[in-house]
């Protein structure tokens, strides 16, 4: 069985009941969530050996968060403990024409304040062929850029492949502060997964003839982000995940996997989805990508696997893509009709 590390912030989820805006709730969801743990979490359900590393304090509320993974079957033997709070995040879900609004309140999180010496890499990557992380942690301070340039530096040495999702957040850090900490960090990374906005977000680098408030797409235009990605960083493959919004509710989902070593560029099938929760919907096409990939899947196979994947995060409530490989298969393979399995 693969051994997959991620490494990042699990925080909690405080969300109003259905679509109810925050100054009309008086009660809210308590749940967790956060980028790389998303990831794990879609492994672990994939039956791969799946590790979290993360800070968290010794309090109940961290404990939690550790059992949420734990359910799962996430490892979570290499958490460090310590801190005081644990980050929180709450999220209006959006529908119709009103988009969703998500609030951090993050600062002084047991991650946030971690040092790079509460990490044991060596022992953190026994046995591993995969580590993932996203910009999100990085974004969380000069502390966790050299955390993450360290653990980068260790993967690489034992020859495991490195995963990023770029993940700009605007809420986090600027743009000339991403682009200097992930133009380093992505000198390790081998396998880039980006989306409509991050790559010119973080690098400039911009798909032509595309408007994603419009929800047009050019197909050609991404494929020149792709390459000029890899061409700045030597990646050996690029994602792009390919957002249509027509509203908050309905979107169209694809996305694009670029070979280097082929020159191949390989586009998924769309989805039209209508959407119950898309918080976490980038997160589970990393985890079905880096599944697929693992798994010695072709570039069409895997992006169509990715792809489905996240499709059908889209239809679960919470962070979490709790789906089987036979479930994503099954829809990768043509049979998205809802239907009622008996």
């Amino acid at each position: 069985m693969a051994r997959v590390v991620t490494f990042g912030e699990l925080m909690v989820r405080l969300q109003p009941y259905h679509y109810e805006r925050f100054v009309q709730t008086d009660h809210l969801e308590f749940t967790f969530g956060g980028g790389e743990a998303n990831v794990a979490v879609s492994l672990a359900n994939y039956g791969v050996d799946a590790v979290y590393v993360t800070r968290l304090p010794t309090h109940a509320i961290g404990q939690a968060a550790v059992n949420s993974l734990r359910r799962y079957g996430v490892d979570t033997s290499m958490v460090v403990r310590g801190g005081d709070r644990v980050g929180i995040y709450y999220n209006e879900k959006g529908a119709s024409q009103r988009g969703s609004i998500c609030i951090y309140d993050r600062a002084h999180s047991a991650i946030q304040e971690s040092q790079p010496s509460d990490f044991d890499w060596d022992k953190i990557f026994e046995g591993a062929e995969w580590f993932h992380f996203t910009g999100i942690t990085p974004a969380l301070g000069p502390n966790l850029v050299e955390t993450c340039r360290q653990a980068c530096k260790a993967a690489k040495a034992r020859g495991i492949k490195i995963s990023c999702d770029l993940n700009y957040r605007g809420k986090l850090w600027t743009r000339q502060q991403a682009k200097e900490a992930m133009t380093d960090l992505c000198q390790y990374v081998d396998v880039c997964i980006s989306n409509e906005e991050d790559a010119k977000d973080v690098f400039g680098i911009e798909a032509e003839r595309t408007d994603i408030t419009a929800g047009t797409l050019n197909h050609e235009g991404y494929k020149s982000v792709a390459k000029q990605l890899a061409d700045k960083f030597v990646f050996e493959k690029v994602a792009i995940t390919l957002r249509e919004s027509h509203s908050a509710s309905d979107n169209g989902w694809s996305a694009m996997l670029y070979d280097v070593s082929g020159d191949e560029y390989c586009f998924s099938k769309k989805y039209d989805l209508h959407i119950v929760d898309r918080v976490g919907g980038g997160d589970s096409f990393g985890g079905g990508l880096i599944y697929a990939l693992l798994n010695g899947k072709s570039t069409q196979e895997a992006v169509e696997f990715a792809v489905a994947a996240s499709a059908l995060k889209h239809a679960i409530e919470g962070d979490y893509n709790l789906v089987t490989v036979a479930e994503v298969e099954r829809l990768a393979g043509g049979d998205g009709s809802g239907r009622i399995q008996r």
